[in-house]
């Protein structure tokens, strides 16, 4: 369906009969025309329209979070936080001593926001949660305000840390160390792994003394021989840590189940992993 091409009209409208009107979806994916970027009639894959329409639905439902009692809304592009099991984890995990007097705590590359919200929640009186990628920051404050946090949380633009430490450094980095082929992607694929690096390399000049860093990371890519558990304790290693404790969780998705999935024996051997880091 990617060699299907879809024609536009210059306001998104798709000039073919009892074509659905995707308008809206496509506003939200590609952004409103300016002077700057006039919108002119172009061609899509039905592919790529078929993620547009997608996103928007769940921009327009929200994703349901247990842990918050409420729904996330996630923007085009922005990851939707749908693998509840992660969210799990931060939400249960012991909190550090440290966080009793200083309450402060980094989400780097936040996203929607929803773990910075789930930290907020567990009465973090201040988290500074960070991207690179407007939409997220867009998306992430929008969450944000319409869960009553906004005063809460600071959203910062940058890429992985904010300048300062931290009590608790949370980074749910992309888990697959490949390279993206589309805005969508960018939140499951990390090419050569560099934001896992760079949050394992730069943690312990954001973490206060006694402070926690948490790695939320899968390992799927160790299934499919794209990284080594070896390489992964050695990254930990070299970036002057050390490991606390690492809490496990088995992922309940449904493609876990799914016998015809190719990856099935990968999945079905999938852990989701919170790790517990410290500097030596």
């Amino acid at each position: 369906m990617g060699l299907l091409l879809i024609p536009f009209n210059a306001d998104h409208s798709i000039p073919l009969r009892r074509a659905p009107d995707v308008r809206q979806a496509c506003t939200e994916a590609y952004g409103p025309e300016t002077e700057d970027t006039p919108t002119e009639p172009y061609i899509a894959s039905l592919r790529g329209l078929q993620g547009i329409i997608g996103a928007y639905e769940w921009r327009k439902n929200g994703v349901e979070i247990p842990a918050l009692g409420a729904r996330i809304h996630p923007h085009y592009g922005v990851f939707a936080p749908i693998r509840g099991e992660y969210i799990g984890l931060v939400n249960d995990a012991p909190l550090p001593e440290l966080t009793a007097t200083q309450s402060v705590a980094f989400d780097i590359g936040t996203g929607t926001g929803v773990l910075a919200a789930v930290l907020a929640r567990r009465s973090i009186k201040r988290i500074v949660a960070t991207d690179q990628d407007p939409r997220a920051l867009a998306c992430v404050r929008e969450n944000l305000t319409r869960l009553g946090l906004a005063a809460q949380v600071d959203v910062v633009q940058t890429d992985l840390f904010p300048e300062g430490r931290a009590a608790l450094v949370v980074c749910n980095p992309p888990w697959l160390p490949a390279r993206p082929s589309s805005p969508l992607e960018h939140a499951v694929f990390d090419p050569e792994s560099r934001m896992l690096r760079g949050f394992l390399n730069g943690l312990t000049a954001h973490l206060e003394i006694g402070g926690e860093g948490w790695l939320i990371l899968s390992d799927l890519a160790e299934h499919l021989g794209l990284r080594t558990r070896a390489e992964l304790l050695s990254v930990i290693d070299a970036a002057g840590l050390k490991i606390l404790g690492k809490i496990d969780v088995k992922p309940h998705h449904p493609r876990v189940s799914d016998t015809s999935d190719p990856l099935h024996a990968a999945r079905a051997a999938e852990l989701t992993s919170l790790w517990r880091l410290t500097a030596k």
